[in-house]
């Protein structure tokens, strides 16, 4: 970039300054826009503040918010965003912006008007516009043609957003045209038009740079001003490679731009949204090739995040020059404090991403972003991202479980000061992940949490006794302070109406209890990943006719946004038969074979299956014998007091004897989030 980086001289690249205008960034590591939904009335809650304070405190050199920060009121916010469109926007985000300067990091804000990529029967039900009539498939509304009245009204508004962001204080703002108005424009799969707005790239472009010059006019030079693209819409009759860098040059020798931001796939389906955000068992950073194609192309900074999850690629991006600014934006959701550990020399103990994608898929089920093993991510208000040191006494403290909850509970309280002692009837800690992880390859990356937590409380001390079954009076001779039993569940069968010990389980297909024939047929009553990833499972280890039945009217019920198209990609190019709306209710004998009998939840007809094996997935009960052993002689009679949970305050003090509680999968079936949260919750004051 010649005149505009300054490097630093610092051994580690990521680590160098970098310049864009007048804004000179501390490091090359940026957290791209993203609505994690924390906000509820288009102004930055504490909440939101909190969250990407935190990253600051971290260390990251740019903070961008506001994903898809709505300009008109023909946008509505969908997922808590900031609302642009408003004055009163402007002394909220002020302080904000103040608060992310004091850590010596830059902040910017994404605007946008999502066009057709909205629905209109919310926010202010008003029609949704796009540059032609088309339907978006995955918001499924038909969009009014905007006309030249929608145009001068909506560049208007982008306008009036520039001058609330320049008065906020904000460094700079980037225009999002991911699938958003402005690349609706752009695509010929959206603009149909004839006027002097469709036809021709340059025609294409013609609302992009009247937006673009409109804002420059009212703000100056001062406000940095980017963009973030799709530089290939991976559809058929889509932009192309070729066509986006036609694009990206044309917009960078207008000189109104400081920096592109650079993505891929198109979001207005579901299978594009999947590969835009990849979840876990694809590549890591896989289309940074494709961001190094448009740096070739144009002479202003290029930043880049998709899947960016380790600090390996992020080093290897910049120190090929690939990109200028590399993005770590659901790794810094997984760990914040990720540039901090760099500079201490403490890359090891960053908690890195595995693509899960829990963050995102929540959004899409009109629900908060939450991180899959960091219980803190968005509640840094009440649950603090660094754990605090016991003020008074050490207490001796007993866990039971190595799974996900265990591990946390240990951590947390080996962080405060305590002396802990966690014992695991496996050969290794890790619980359920161990035996999830042996589905297929995009299971194996949720070994990463486990692992992470097992290092952890090596380091801190923490006594970990495997191969150890844990006994009342084993408990009992360590005289304990306080008791954790994190002993997890076991494996759920169905109520038939006959033949429960002619089905396995999950758990006993990945264990290997089973042997796997030629055909078999799952029941899924779970709706999760499990009964999915056993189906993939299954077919590397030789079954060929597998079948997934579900009550439930969706395969994958219960998965979303950028997990769910992964899953049936799989599926389909398996030839998995999928069958929804069916419910098991009973399976007997049938001469070599296994009839199971299935009802439909809606005419309640009876089908037949003849296979060889039934699996079925429907969660755990828990393992709560050792606890229910336990709380005769507790304290507390192993009450966990609910409020005290709730808020992550401490638990009723109590004295001569010892406090029991117990947590995640040993109370009812959930997921790793569930049972880390409240491992987190209630140690955190222990």
């Amino acid at each position: 970039m010649g005149d505009e980086e300054t490097r630093t001289g610092s051994l580690d690249p990521l680590l160098d300054s970098f310049q864009i205008g007048k804004v000179k960034l501390a490091n090359r590591i940026f957290s791209s826009s993203h609505a994690p939904g924390y906000n509820t009335d288009g102004t930055p809650s504490e909440r939101y503040i909190a969250y990407h304070e935190e990253k600051a405190r971290g260390g990251i050199g740019l903070t961008m918010i506001g994903g898809s920060s709505n300009v008109s009121v023909d946008s509505a916010s969908l997922w808590g965003q900031l609302n642009f469109g408003q004055d009163r926007i402007i002394e909220p985000l002020s302080g904000m912006t103040e608060r992310i300067h004091s850590h010596g990091t830059a902040i910017m804000c994404q605007i946008t008007h999502m066009g057709r990529r909205n629905v209109s029967n919310d926010g202010d039900w008003l029609p949704t516009i796009a540059p032609s009539s088309i339907r978006e498939p995955m918001h499924r509304g038909w969009p009014k043609e905007m006309d030249k009245h929608d145009i001068k009204r909506v560049i208007f508004d982008f306008v009036a957003a520039g001058k609330r962001a320049e008065k906020s204080g904000l460094d700079g703002i980037e225009l999002c045209a991911t699938s958003h108005l402005l690349d609706q424009f752009w695509t010929p799969l959206v603009n149909k038009r004839t006027d002097e707005y469709g036809g021709s790239i340059d025609n294409r472009l013609r609302f992009t740079f009247e937006i673009l010059e409109a804002i420059r006019e009212a703000v100056g030079a001062e406000l940095l001003l980017g963009i973030r693209m799709i530089a290939n819409e991976d559809q058929i009759g889509g932009l192309s490679t070729e066509e986006s860098r036609e694009i990206a040059q044309k917009l960078a020798e207008s000189e109104l731009l400081d920096f592109m931001n650079i993505a891929s796939s198109s979001l207005a389906t579901e299978a594009g949204l999947s590969k835009a955000i990849p979840p876990s068992g694809t590549p890591l950073a896989p289309y940074l090739p494709l961001a190094a194609s448009i740096k070739e192309t144009v002479d202003i900074p290029i930043l880049h995040a998709t899947r960016i999850t380790d600090v390996s690629s992020a080093r290897y991006a910049i120190e090929s020059a690939s990109v200028d600014l590399i993005g770590m934006t659901r790794a810094h959701m997984a760990d914040p404090h990720i540039v901090k550990k760099i500079k201490e020399g403490k890359e090891e103990r960053i908690r890195t991403c595995v693509g899960a994608s829990l963050c995102i898929n929540r959004l899409h089920q009109g629900l908060d972003a939450a991180c899959i093993q960091n219980p803190s991510t968005g509640r840094e208000t009440f649950v603090p991202q660094l754990v605090s040191k016991v003020k008074d006494k050490s207490k001796k403290i007993v866990i039971v479980g190595a799974g996900p909850a265990g591990l946390e509970s240990a951590r947390v309280c080996a962080e405060r000061g305590h002396d802990v002692l966690l014992l695991e009837a496996q050969s290794q800690a890790g619980g359920q992940v161990v035996l999830a992880a042996r589905a297929s390859e995009r299971q194996s990356e949720l070994l990463g949490i486990t692992q992470w937590l097992t290092s952890e409380i090596q380091l801190l001390g923490v006594e970990l006794r495997l191969n150890t079954v844990a006994e009342t009076e084993k408990i009992l001779s360590e005289k304990p302070d306080v008791v954790i039993t994190a002993t997890g569940g076991w494996p759920e069968k169905p109520l038939l109406n006959g033949g429960e010990d002619l089905v396995a389980t999950t758990s006993e297909v990945l264990s290997g209890e089973v042997k796997i024939p030629e055909s078999v047929l799952i029941f899924d009553d779970h709706g999760s990943e499990r009964a999915l990833s056993v189906a993939e499972y299954l077919q590397s280890h030789g079954a060929k006719d597998i079948e997934i039945i579900t009550p439930d009217r969706l395969i994958g019920h219960d998965l979303s946004a950028t997990t769910g198209p992964a899953y049936l990609e799989m599926l389909y190019s398996l030839g998995v038969k999928l069958t929804p709306d069916h419910r098991l209710i009973e399976v007997k004998r049938d001469e070599t074979k296994i009839q199971a009998v299935f009802r439909n939840e809606y005419t309640s007809t009876t089908i037949h299956r003849n296979t060889h094996l039934v699996v079925v997935e429907n969660g755990s009960s828990p393992n709560d014998e050792l606890f229910k052993e336990l709380r005769e002689s507790s304290v507390n009679d192993g009450v966990t007091d609910l409020e005290a949970l709730r808020i992550g305050k401490a638990q009723p003090g109590t004295k001569n004897g010892f406090t029991l509680y117990r947590i995640g999968d040993s109370v009812a079936s959930r997921d790793i989030a569930a049972a880390i949260y409240e491992a987190r919750r209630l140690c955190q004051n222990l």
